[in-house]
C-alpha cells in the first residue's frame, strides 16, 4: 500500500510541484525585467553574456590559490551527482520508463563506483568546509543544511537500493528523492539553474559597457 503509494501518486505530485515551483522562480526573476541603460553602448550585451556563462565554469587564479580546498571539493561534488544522475543504470532506465519514453547508453558499474565515492567525498568537504570555516558558518542558514543532507540522504539510499532485493531502500531512496524535488524550488539549490541567469545578466551588463568580465 505504502509501496504503492510512494511509486505513483507521490512521485507525480513530486515531479509537477518540482516542475511548476522551478518554472515559477525562473518566471519570477524574468518578470523583473531590466532597467533601461540610457548610456550608448560600448560592446555587445549578447556576447559578454555568452562569456560570463561559460568562462566562469574556469576558476580564476586568486580562487585557485585561496579557496582550493572548496574549489576541488565542488568539482567533484558536481560532476559526481551529474554522473550519477545521468548515466547510473537504474536512473537512465527510471527516466526512459517515466519521463522521456527513451535512454541511452548507460556507465559502466566501475564507472558508478568512482563518481558516487567522487561525489560523496566532495559532498562531505563542503559540508565541513561549512560547518567548520567561521565565516562561512556565519553565512549559513537552515535551508544549506536541510538541502545539504537531502541530497546525502538520496545518494545514499540511492547506493544502498543497488541491493535490488531490499525493495524498502529502493522506496527509501524513492520518497527521498521525491522530498528533494519538492524542496528544491524553494531552496538554494535553485541555483542548479539561475547560474545561469546571474551570470548571463551580469555579463551582459559588463558586456555592453565594454568591460570583459
Amino acid at each position: 500500500m505504502i509501496g504503492d503509494l510512494i511509486d505513483g501518486p507521490l512521485w507525480y505530485f513530486a515531479l509537477t510541484a518540482f516542475v511548476i515551483g522551478v518554472a515559477w522562480r525562473i518566471f519570477s526573476i524574468l518578470k523583473l525585467g531590466l532597467g533601461r541603460d540610457l548610456a550608448p553602448p560600448r560592446g555587445s550585451a549578447g556576447a559578454g553574456a555568452l562569456r560570463a556563462v561559460f568562462s566562469r565554469f574556469v576558476p580564476e587564479r586568486t580562487v585557485t590559490t585561496r579557496g582550493r580546498l572548496q574549489l576541488i571539493a565542488g568539482y567533484l561534488f558536481h560532476l559526481g551527482l551529474i554522473a550519477l544522475l545521468f548515466f547510473a543504470q537504474p536512473h537512465v532506465d527510471f527516466i526512459a520508463e517515466r519521463i522521456t519514453g527513451f535512454g541511452w547508453p548507460a556507465m559502466p558499474h566501475w564507472a558508478f563506483i568512482v563518481a558516487a565515492e567522487l561525489a560523496f567525498a566532495g559532498l562531505i568537504l563542503l559540508w565541513l568546509q561549512r560547518v567548520l570555516n567561521p565565516v562561512t558558518r556565519l553565512l549559513s542558514d537552515l535551508d544549506d543544511h536541510v538541502g545539504g543532507i537531502l541530497v546525502f540522504g538520496v545518494m545514499l539510499s540511492g547506493c544502498l537500493s543497488l541491493a535490488q532485493s531490499f525493495e524498502f531502500l529502493r522506496l527509501l531512496h524513492l520518497l527521498l528523492a521525491e522530498a528533494l524535488l519538492v524542496y528544491f524550488p524553494f531552496s538554494k539549490l535553485m541555483h542548479a539553474f539561475t547560474f545561469v541567469l546571474s551570470r548571463g545578466y551580469t555579463g551582459a551588463t559588463m558586456g555592453r559597457k565594454g568591460v570583459n568580465a
